[in-house]
């Protein structure tokens, strides 16, 4: 076998890993394909050969840079309205060996929607030191060797990431079988009460300060900013699905970011509605909810398995 084809049959067995440190660091799977793309594209050119065991190092390296990049890239860009992250499938019991059993942070909660939106406090190059440390379980001397800083700046910046995400550690979302069902339970409910307009039974399921983030992209109608309260939270919400449900609507609980989530497809759509939507929501010690995201962008659904009488775009699966 040529050395090129050698490289095309060694780099798919590092794909699932290199991808999953892109998503986790950019928190967008689009830009995590793009970047695995450009990472694959790099070491197909590389000249000076490497030992089979030396690629996975190389390869993460690359990736880490390059997301951190995209990261930069992004900060300096005016974003339209709220971010969120993208919606991704993931497994109830992920994979092993993906990351190692020692870390902090374990591999479905570390793709969970609390958690990468509790990472966008930090700075990018604060993001790459934690999720490599605390998720992929890197040694200090190793994160200094994949981003090109020092030991000691390693632990400086390692501490001041954990210290600026300390109320996420106070409350962490670990998406544990009882969680997954409670959250189902809520949100089918939800969805239920949506489609019936039933406004005492969304008032039931909401909690009192429960907050609603809508992320469009500016490409389709959607809130500039979080919304607050039970009463707003329901009349938009109800107002939404009153609108949209003459059209009808396909509806699917699917298991992502390591909790359920529901996939709206709708049969009809007007100028700057999107056609599709991701609802997911957080949930209360009572069981109500807390939070509610609807992620609306295209871009952002674009690892998110639709309807086979829809589009159906290619899968990422955690």
């Amino acid at each position: 076998m040529s050395p090129d084809g050698a490289m095309r049959t060694l780099l798919p067995s590092h794909e699932r890993v290199v991808w999953g440190l892109a998503y986790r660091l950019t928190g967008c799977a689009a830009d995590a394909d793009d970047v695995v793309q450009e990472t694959f594209a790099r070491a197909l050119e590389r000249t000076e050969p490497l030992e089979a065991q030396a690629w996975r190092p190389w390869l993460m390296r690359v990736a880490a840079n390059l997301a951190i990049d995209v990261l930069r890239r992004r900060r300096r860009q005016a974003y339209t309205g709220s971010w969120l992250p993208s919606p991704i499938e993931t497994e109830a019991e992920p994979a092993a060996n993906v990351a190692s059993p020692e870390a902090r942070y374990a591999q479905l909660e570390s793709v969970s929607f609390a958690f990468l939106l509790a990472l966008e406090a930090l700075t990018p190059q604060q993001r790459a030191v934690l999720i490599l440390r605390d998720v992929f379980d890197y040694s200090g001397r190793d994160v200094g060797a994949a981003l090109s800083m020092s030991e000691a700046n390693v632990r400086v910046t390692h501490h001041r990431a954990r210290r600026a995400i300390r109320s996420y550690d106070g409350a962490r979302c670990i998406p544990t079988l009882a969680l997954q069902e409670r959250t189902a339970t809520v949100l089918t409910e939800f969805v239920r009460c949506l489609q019936a307009q039933d406004v005492a039974g969304i008032e039931t399921l909401l909690a009192v300060d429960v907050r609603t983030i809508t992320d469009g992209g500016g490409e389709y109608t959607a809130l500039h900013r979080p919304l607050v309260g039970a009463e707003r939270v329901a009349r938009l919400h109800l107002q939404v699905a009153g609108h949209r449900l003459p059209g009808g609507l396909h509806t699917r609980l699917r298991l992502m970011n390591g909790l359920p989530a529901m996939v709206i497809e709708y049969g009809l759509s007007e100028r700057r509605q999107a056609p599709r939507t991701v609802l997911r929501c957080e949930v209360d010690e009572a069981g109500r909810i807390r939070e509610l995201h609807a992620v609306l962008a295209t871009r952002k659904l674009s690892a998110v398995p639709f309807d086979a009488a829809f589009s159906e775009p290619p899968t990422r699966r955690l």
